[in-house]
């Protein structure tokens, strides 16, 4: 079965799963030509006991149109986590789990499918995007930002803090990555 890449947002109220909550989470799943085959988003009511973090709130004071945003009809986390689960098993591919960066979406993503669902259909791993552009470039971790990739990797797409919109982006991205391996493959068997 092909793969199919799932660029993953979340946007939460503080640094980790448990004490604090994911409040939205947004998905968009690829084929590696860069075709947009499905998209999820949802926002999640907060978990019973946890509560914000003041340094992620204080963040979130700055944008407050993307706090409107995920705070926009938000439904307990067991409903979104069992159809979300669904619906990435009802993708037409093998799921691959991508973000930017994917430590910190898949920790929210992985504590919150295992809580709800007690499966992840991602199994355990997911792709960093910032690693694989550290891998492709040749340059160090720390040197691999978002303002130093190549330009005709980049989108012309904002980031808005809305977890599905900025899924749609990450993956755009990842998708032009895929295809420079691609190019530079074919060029080094010439």
């Amino acid at each position: 079965m092909q793969e199919i890449f799932v660029s993953t947002d979340v946007e939460t109220d503080g640094p980790i799963p448990g004490p604090h909550s994911m409040l939205s989470l947004g998905s968009a799943a690829f084929w590696p030509d860069r075709t947009l085959v499905s998209t999820f988003s949802a926002n999640l009511n907060p978990l019973e006991g946890a509560s914000p973090h003041p340094d992620t709130m204080s963040w979130w004071r700055d944008h407050p149109e993307a706090w409107e945003e995920c705070r926009r009809d938000p439904r307990p986390p067991a409903l979104v986590l069992r159809e979300y689960a669904d619906w990435v098993k009802g993708l037409p591919g093998k799921p691959v789990f991508v973000a930017y960066p994917a430590v910190f979406d898949f920790m929210f993503v992985y504590w919150y499918l295992m809580r709800f669902v007690g499966e992840s259909p991602f199994s355990f791993a997911g792709l960093d995007i910032k690693s694989y552009a550290m891998a492709l470039l040749g340059s160090s971790f720390h040197d691999t930002v978002k303002a130093n990739l190549p330009a005709h990797w980049k989108e012309e797409r904002p980031l808005k803090h809305i977890a599905v919109d900025d899924a749609i982006g990450q993956g755009l991205l990842f998708c032009r990555m895929l295809s420079e391996r691609t190019r530079l493959l074919e060029q080094s068997n010439l």
